[in-house]
């Protein structure tokens, strides 16, 4: 499971360096793709497997659910994390997340998001729950 955040940046040849705490549940390949928000996901292979056998049994008859499976796989990129521990981040990507320099690498639970650090400031300064409305969804989710 991946949790916690961290700082880095970008270097001259499009690579981030993974946080070490997260390289060994990673491994060494990994699947990069478009998240929800303008972020981006690095999935292990495993998680990435277990996802796309849930995105293979939606109805290709109902319009949301193709654009939903084009947002993930039309965009996807296998990825290699070198010794070093770092990954590329194709261009397209670094421009659909906004990624220049400055990067933040958040776990959350089966992925690592990927935020420029720009967009991840706004999004921790935008409309936040109340903890109040926090506990209402945990409990309607059955947590």
């Amino acid at each position: 499971m991946f949790m916690g955040k961290y700082q880095n940046s970008i270097d001259a040849k499009n690579r981030m360096i993974v946080p070490s705490k997260y390289r060994e549940e990673l491994g060494y390949k990994c699947v990069l793709t478009k998240g929800i928000d303008k972020c981006l996901y690095i999935y292990p292979m495993s998680e990435w497997e277990r996802f796309m056998t849930k995105l293979s049994a939606l109805p290709s008859s109902d319009m949301n659910a193709r654009a939903f499976v084009r947002h993930f796989y039309a965009n996807a990129v296998e990825c290699e994390v070198d010794r070093q521990g770092r990954l590329t981040i194709p261009q397209e990507l670094r421009d659909y997340a906004g990624i220049d320099k400055e990067l933040v690498t958040i776990g959350i639970l089966d992925k690592i998001e990927i935020w420029s650090r720009a967009e991840w400031e706004n999004a921790e300064d935008g409309p936040q729950l109340a903890p109040e409305d926090i506990a209402q969804k945990m409990a309607e989710y059955g947590i």
